[in-house]
């Protein structure tokens, strides 16, 4: 499964990035609120220390306005990737940007038939979120289920599933265990992902027994 870091931070992007674990990034409008920066900039930025896909969402709500926002933010960087909502002007945004060779992530996908839709539109990524229907009562977890399932049967649909609204470190292992190929994570639960009380603990004890030996490797 491929890591994309949810965030418009460019320090946790730098940091995670030395890891080499971080295979893109995905920004919303609220992210990039939240760094108190430009967009253009930020995306810019982003891009540089990124090689593969960097989500920029355009603001706009029909497909023509769409169109002429996703023609100024892929001119940003070729890794670029337009982020569209899924409803109908998405989606007609998105059979063109398709057609004219630019990544798309569908945005904001709560059904198995919204993937469907985005899938045969022609979107790189679709990107279900998961916390937001656990916050509503639902099983997010049984949506990525889903849309595996109806993706799997068609294999002449190339869209891949990216897991958004995390919010935890399970969230992540059932999202792999369903079949999604991205997870979204914000910075602070993707470094969860390494932590174990008992790794700290053996280290500890490990450091405690060279202390010990009273040797240096340097």
């Amino acid at each position: 499964m491929k890591f994309f870091a949810d965030t418009a931070d460019i320090a946790d992007i730098a940091d995670l990035a030395e890891t080499g674990l971080l295979d893109g990034v995905t920004t919303n409008p609220s992210l990039i609120a939240k760094s108190g920066r430009k967009f253009l900039d930020v995306i810019a930025e982003i891009c540089a220390f990124v090689s593969g896909p960097v989500s920029a969402e355009v603001t706009a709500t029909d497909a023509p306005a769409m169109l002429k926002e996703a023609h100024v933010l892929r001119r940003i960087a070729r890794n670029v990737a337009i982020k569209v909502p899924l409803t109908w002007e998405g989606l007609k945004a998105c059979k063109v940007l398709t057609e004219e060779g630019t990544m798309v992530n569908v945005t904001l996908c709560f059904t198995a038939n919204q993937a469907l839709l985005a899938a045969k539109a022609g979107a790189t990524f679709i990107s279900p979120f998961i916390g937001r229907l656990d916050d509503i009562g639902e099983d997010g977890m049984q949506l990525i289920r889903d849309i595996r399932r109806v993706y799997d049967n068609y294999p002449a649909l190339k869209t891949e599933i990216l897991a958004a609204s995390i919010r935890n470190p399970d969230h992540v292992t059932q999202a792999a265990r369903a079949g999604s190929d991205v997870a979204t994570v914000p910075p602070a639960v993707l470094r969860e992902l390494v932590r174990h009380p008992l790794t700290d603990k053996g280290l500890d004890a490990f450091l405690a027994d060279w202390k010990k030996t009273g040797q240096s490797i340097l």
